[in-house]
């Protein structure tokens, strides 16, 4: 039984009524060049990860350690000015054992999953830190609160990145 089409208003179309030249279109391709301004505080958290160093801004107010860094405590709000460098060390907040790439396409067989964790930086306030992969460890291995090391790609090769890190990788 073939479907009842109403069409209230308007002038219904298809796409013979384009292909056909019934219908004026016009087609265009967009070559869109931007720019995106990283700001103070990104801008030399990525300096100084170029450096092989991680960097956080710290509240006078409420003492909090921020990273990424911020130019505002988003709990007090109060401008942040005072830089400080925490460790490349950290624990496991939490993980996935992801089976995806991150254009989600299935990993192939024999390809080892992909290891995102949140890690908590050693220095900066608890709950503050970053998500980055792990390495040089079996998925099952892994567990929340172990401890981890930045793995670092060589200064010569470094290009102001968070993948300057290659990834964290177990104590």
């Amino acid at each position: 039984m073939a479907e009842k089409v109403i069409v209230s208003g308007g002038t219904p179309l298809s796409e013979d009524d384009i292909r056909s030249g019934k219908i004026f279109f016009t087609e265009d391709s967009l070559d869109c060049a931007y720019a995106w301004d990283t700001g103070v505080a990104i801008n030399r958290y990525l300096a100084e990860l170029k450096k092989g160093k991680i960097i956080a801004t710290e509240c006078r107010k409420c003492s909090r350690i921020m990273l990424p860094p911020r130019l505002f405590c988003e709990l007090c709000f109060v401008p942040v000015d005072k830089w400080l460098y925490v460790q490349d060390t950290g624990i496991v907040n939490t993980f996935s054992i992801c089976h995806v790439h991150w254009d989600a396409t299935r990993i192939k067989e024999g390809e080892k999953p992909h290891l995102p964790a949140v890690i908590e930086i050693d220095g900066a306030s608890k709950g503050m830190g970053i998500m980055h992969l792990l390495g040089e460890v079996e998925p099952e291995d892994i567990k929340i609160g172990m401890k981890v090391k930045a793995v670092w790609k060589p200064e010569e090769e470094r290009e102001g990145s968070i993948t300057d890190i290659i990834y964290f990788k177990p104590l």
